[in-house]
């Protein structure tokens, strides 16, 4: 038998177990960041001076977004329980879930800028569409390719992971916290920090990065300063205000 040597060694694989509970934990630290952001706002509404009711989509779409992060929880748990049998069986809920946030989205998008554009500033208003807008077609795309490849379950979680912290500025940008609601370079940095931290438990524990995660990163982090630039552009100013007519 000839040995290795070490240009033929294979990287070591994580252990399941490790694997398991590594996607469990960051399931429950989006669910942390998500109250935290919009804790007075639609958690713990009730319980803050706020006389003005939500409006049917703006509702609809916090009750559809908190049900894609209980998802994930429950989806990383179940697996982490060795019961894939049900995780498959919510999957399909799941991608049907992920379809309509989609569209609720968009639509609670529409109507907050469109009050905007009456009351406030209507070219800030404006540039700011491009945000939701830009976020739900990475995440879509990102879902998207998670169904497509749930066979390769190494590369169908990390899809799923990778859609979900894409939409954790919005979460972010709501924290109660000094220096970043309104500074939207905190706001990236902190979501990706947690891009970040799922490479770098990739490379501690596999001695490599997925390309997932590089490509997948690399299009949220393009996508973040992207949406910026596009935003205050003349065309998107006419598109916008053609979309709110």
């Amino acid at each position: 038998m000839i040995a290795d040597t070490p240009a033929r060694r294979v990287p070591a694989s994580p252990s399941r177990r490790s694997e398991r509970t590594f996607y469990v934990a960051m399931s429950i630290a989006v669910i942390a960041i998500t109250v935290f952001g919009f804790g007075k706002t639609w958690f713990l509404r009730p319980y803050f001076t706020n006389p003005q009711p939500l409006v049917t989509s703006v509702r609809v779409h916090g009750a559809a977004f908190t049900a894609w992060v209980l998802l994930l929880l429950a989806q990383t748990t179940l697996v982490a329980a060795h019961r894939t049998d049900i995780h498959r069986k919510l999957g399909w809920m799941g991608a049907a879930l992920a379809v309509f946030m989609a569209g609720i989205a968009i639509k609670a998008a529409l109507y907050a800028v469109h009050r905007d554009v009456v009351c406030c500033n209507a070219e800030l208003a404006r540039g700011f569409l491009i945000v939701p807008v830009a976020d739900v077609l990475v995440f879509s795309v990102l879902v998207g390719a998670a169904v497509l490849d749930r066979r390769d379950t190494a590369t169908h979680k990390r899809l799923m992971l990778l859609a979900t912290l894409s939409l954790l500025d919005a979460a972010i940008a709501r924290w109660p916290v000094p220096g970043i609601g309104d500074a939207p370079l905190a706001q990236y940095a902190l979501t990706d920090a947690f891009i970040a931290a799922a490479m770098l438990y990739d490379f501690a524990s596999r001695r490599s990065v997925s390309p997932v995660y590089v490509w997948g990163g690399l299009a949220i982090v393009v996508e973040q300063w992207a949406r910026d630039a596009l935003g205050a552009t003349a065309a998107w100013q006419s598109l916008a205000a053609k979309i709110l007519e």
